[in-house]
């Protein structure tokens, strides 16, 4: 379906599921159409299989350790890549320790057909910004369509009522998987159901 007539100057970027096709913005997937307030334009699908788009933030859990990288499972069809020295103050004398079974928020920065995704735990200007390994806390797996609205702003009313209340780490990732961290197990358990619920 046409959505909007491309501008006759200036760079537009797309979102997932959308795409140029002669002088309109079209969809490629089926799906519910959204607007945000700043006008961005994107197609929340009804997929069910994650596939990484650069700039998605995911939550993966390290699934091997070679010399240079670690091999990270993100739910994709194919494993990602994190190199070591893609952390905030990472040099080869002094590399992040993370083992096979950790969890890292990571943010996908290249994805190509022919080889696997590759992930970074720095922002655009070279700091962690929430990104690295995640310790403690409690792992949850919800739609992709779920996971989304936890990422819009402002965020779901449920989650919104429960920081009024008590203090709790929320790291989202677009793959589907959400880590929770609260000041007692209770509390952890307490966002979790509420999470899964939005």
């Amino acid at each position: 379906d046409k959505i909007q007539q491309l501008p006759k100057e200036g760079i537009v970027k797309l979102s997932q599921g959308l795409v140029a096709q002669g002088e309109y913005i079209t969809s490629n997937v089926g799906g519910v159409l959204r607007q945000s307030k700043r006008g961005t334009f994107s197609v929340e699908g009804i997929r069910k299989r994650y596939l990484p788009t650069v700039n998605d933030l995911v939550l993966g859990t390290i699934i091997d350790r070679h010399s240079e990288n670690f091999v990270v499972d993100i739910g994709s069809p194919f494993p990602a890549i994190l190199p070591q020295l893609s952390f905030e103050g990472a040099t080869r004398r002094n590399r992040p320790n993370l083992v096979v079974g950790d969890l890292v928020y990571a943010r996908v920065v290249s994805v190509n057909k022919d080889t696997d995704p590759v992930l970074t735990c720095v922002d655009a200007a070279g700091r962690a910004s929430g990104f690295g390994g995640l310790k403690g806390g409690l792992t949850v797996t919800c739609s992709l369509n779920q996971a989304a609205r936890l990422l819009r702003q402002p965020p779901p009313s449920a989650v919104e009522n429960l920081a009024v209340n008590m203090q709790f780490e929320l790291a989202v990732g677009m793959n589907g998987k959400v880590w929770v961290k609260a000041a007692t197990a209770a509390e952890t358990v307490l966002v979790a159901n509420a999470v899964q619920e939005v």
